[in-house]
């Protein structure tokens, strides 16, 4: 097992190995070329730390130091950093066939990719499926294939979804700064809804009313935007990521599919980051009782190897004409080859299992921690999706970036990778490998409790 035993041992020796002053020599010297030549467009790790090999759930920089990764590529590396299937299968297939284009001289791990797929996607019947590059290629070829095979222009989307940086995803995608500033216009006949955020309704409201509330207003905004028979697709993530981590409840999912069904929308599930494992299932659909129409999967699909799909109703998937979709690199045989050998290690190690355990013992600490310091204005998630909510305070529930951006970097310099999330960059999120055993999971989150620890005795000062 690439992340080692998942047991934990008393006596282990610590993940984390800092042997030099954070940013090290060497990444200093990188992070200076890195300004000098990478574009300023390109985000910049907020610790200037630069990595050179990684295992299991352990990160190692430059200069020998040592991190645990929580951060998992953003949530690419659910089967462990060089996990053998993966690493095996790729390399027997460099050795066959780099590259040749799938239109033009076919081969056969994209097809055994494609059957795969389909095998395990979470749609009854007949499945079909095409491959893509990137998270954002497969939500625009979704709505692609879905007004071809519907032939209506409109597509409904979710606040605060998050679906990618190109033109159409980006039109789907909420957050403005920094995702959609200066970039537009953008794509029209999109039309977007809020998901309830049961953090945010109205105390004198039950939950129950508030999400009762969300579906209705669900139900006239399709009146009173857009009607539903110009609506070709609606877009959700079953469990919102860069948004926030926030859970949609299931009654409203629920409602979401119900209204697809009545008015002939096709349900596309965004399960980019939720998928392969991440949430106790190998798709967060099964979680939330949801079926989609078709499904978008990347990241973890080929455990950090560029590599998307689509995966939907046979009937849907073969609407489109002859060339409709593709692309020179959609399909790499290298990266097919890596993407059986992760499916095959979230099989064969129950990693979805693994990350409902996870994602238990991190809901046990997050919610102690939501207990502790009154900053947190919520922890949330589903399994080893988890998150933390900070704001200013929890009458308001005013976000607080600042303390968010503090408790990381704390938590950088102390040998651990968490990144945020959220509209306002407030919510703390855990992507870890699910390869991660029990005590590198355990001493992740005594860093982290130091980190908040260390950050609420900053603000007590006068």
């Amino acid at each position: 097992m690439s992340g080692g035993s998942r047991s934990s041992d008393a006596v282990a020796a610590p993940a984390i190995r800092l042997r030099t002053e954070l940013p090290g020599p060497k990444s200093r010297a990188l992070l200076a070329e890195r300004r000098r030549w990478v574009s300023a467009g390109v985000s910049e790790a907020r610790h200037g730390i630069f990595f050179e090999r990684a295992e299991g759930a352990r990160l190692t920089d430059v200069d020998g130091n040592v991190f645990l990764d929580f951060s998992g590529g953003i949530g690419c590396m659910n089967a462990g950093h060089g996990a053998p299937r993966v690493l095996d299968r790729v390399r027997e297939q460099l050795d066959r066939l780099q590259h040749a284009c799938f239109m033009v001289a076919p081969y056969e791990p994209y097809v055994a990719l494609a059957r795969t797929l389909c095998r395990i996607a979470p749609i009854a019947g007949e499945t079909r499926a095409a491959l893509f590059n990137s998270g954002a290629e497969a939500v625009e070829n979704a709505v692609k294939i879905a007004r071809r095979a519907t032939g209506r222009p409109a597509v409904l989307a979710f606040d605060p979804g998050f679906h990618g940086r190109t033109l159409l995803a980006l039109s789907l995608t909420s957050k403005t700064t920094p995702y959609r500033d200066g970039f537009g216009p953008f794509a029209p006949e999109v039309y977007r809804f809020p998901v309830p955020d049961l953090l945010r309704r109205p105390r004198e409201i039950s939950e129950e009313a508030f999400i009762a509330r969300g579906v209705a207003e669900m139900s006239r905004f399709l009146s009173s935007n857009v009607n539903p028979a110009s609506v070709a697709c609606a877009v959700i993530e079953p469990v919102l990521g860069e948004g926030g981590f926030i859970v949609p409840p299931r009654a409203f999912l629920l409602e979401v599919g119900r209204l697809c069904r009545e008015h002939g929308i096709v349900l596309v599930a965004d399960e980019i980051q939720t998928g392969f494992g991440r949430t106790g299932t190998m798709f967060a659909c099964e979680w939330a009782g949801l079926e989609p129409d078709l499904v978008c999967m990347a990241k973890s699909l080929a455990n950090g190897f560029p590599l998307s799909a689509v995966v939907g109703r046979a009937a849907l998937m073969d609407a489109v004409q002859p060339g409709g979709l593709g692309g020179t690199f959609g399909g790499n045989p290298v990266a097919c080859a890596a993407a059986l050998g992760a499916i095959e290690t979230l099989e064969r190690e129950e990693l979805p299992r693994r990350a409902a355990a996870i994602g238990a013992v991190v809901a046990g600490r997050f919610a102690g921690f939501a207990e502790r310091f009154p900053f947190v204005g919520e922890a949330r998630g589903v399994g080893a999706m988890r998150a933390l909510e900070l704001v200013r305070d929890r009458a308001t529930l005013a976000p607080d970036k600042e303390r968010t951006e503090r408790v990381l970097a704390l938590a950088a310099s102390r040998g651990l990778l968490i990144l945020s999330a959220g509209l306002h960059g407030n919510v703390i999120r855990t992507l870890m490998p699910l390869v991660a055993s029990d005590a590198e999971v355990a001493e992740g989150l005594a860093v982290l409790d130091s980190c908040l620890a260390d950050v609420a005795a900053e603000r007590a000062v006068p």
